[in-house]
């Protein structure tokens, strides 16, 4: 076996790719809650619904949302294979238990992206491809750029190819534009699947919480200056911050739907 083959097929060349799609991940996190926080501009729909055909239909944006989904199947792929070989190198568990402060999350590791592998696949179903490749309702909205005044109504297109559209007729605005914010909003009228929801973004703080601290030690990002600064965000941003806010969103539309 060459050299080239022998690193491809290393324990250290698999968690470095785990690590390295891993902080992707976390990259487009920030981007994805904080466009997710249009939900709550109280305009009926119209900014999410326009950030979400702009996050599916801008040339550059689709190209890292699809390297995103190969990026997600990787890194899910690298980590069952560790599994996998870890267990096959230590089939009989140790007779005695090591007494070493590893965290639950990092124990659990293989548990926790299970279900939020399940959950990116259960989400990436009811939404993006519902969007994307089924029939769903349009929405029209008529701002007057006076005002600021808007208006919003049903829009049924005339061909089914309409995706989305802006003129301007005199003072006024028209956007028609495919309705993703009602889809959000009658999903998380459903109490089973809120409760599944937040279950996951629990998931996704635990599995945060070691793996990105975990990220920049196999890429070899160590030191006394800075890796106190990793622990900080990898604990505060991203298993704390992002989380909270993923989980803002189905607590605030079932409540919303319970108080109709």
């Amino acid at each position: 076996m060459s050299d080239f083959l022998r690193t491809l097929n290393s324990s250290l060349f698999k968690k470095l790719m785990m690590a390295l799609t891993g902080t992707f991940m976390c990259t487009y996190l920030i981007v994805h809650v904080s466009g997710n926080m249009t939900l709550f501009a109280g305009d009926e729909g119209y900014s999410f619904n326009t950030y979400a055909h702009f996050m599916t239909h801008f040339p550059p944006v689709e190209v890292i949302a699809y390297l995103l989904y190969l990026t997600i199947i990787v890194h899910a792929a690298y980590a069952l294979l560790l599994t996998i070989l870890n267990r096959r190198a230590r089939p009989v568990r140790y007779a005695v238990v090591s007494r070493s402060p590893a965290s639950w999350p990092s124990k659990n590791m293989g548990l926790l992206g299970s279900i939020l592998f399940l959950f990116i696949v259960i989400h990436m179903a009811d939404f993006w491809y519902r969007y994307k490749y089924t029939e769903i309702a349009f929405r029209e909205y008529r701002t007057d750029l006076l005002t600021g005044k808007r208006e919003v109504s049903e829009y049924h297109p005339v061909s089914q190819k309409f995706q989305y559209a802006v003129t301007v007729e005199g003072n006024t605005e028209i956007v028609r534009t495919k309705d993703l914010y009602t889809i959000v909003a009658e999903s998380f009228k459903s109490l089973w699947y809120v409760v599944f929801y937040l279950i996951s973004v629990a998931v996704v703080s635990f599995h945060l919480l070691h793996g990105f601290q975990s990220a920049f030690q196999t890429m070899g990002l160590r030191h006394k200056k800075y890796t106190p600064i990793i622990k900080f965000t990898g604990t505060w941003l991203f298993a704390v911050i992002i989380p909270l806010g993923f989980a803002s969103m189905p607590l605030v539309f079932y409540l919303k739907h319970l108080l109709e």
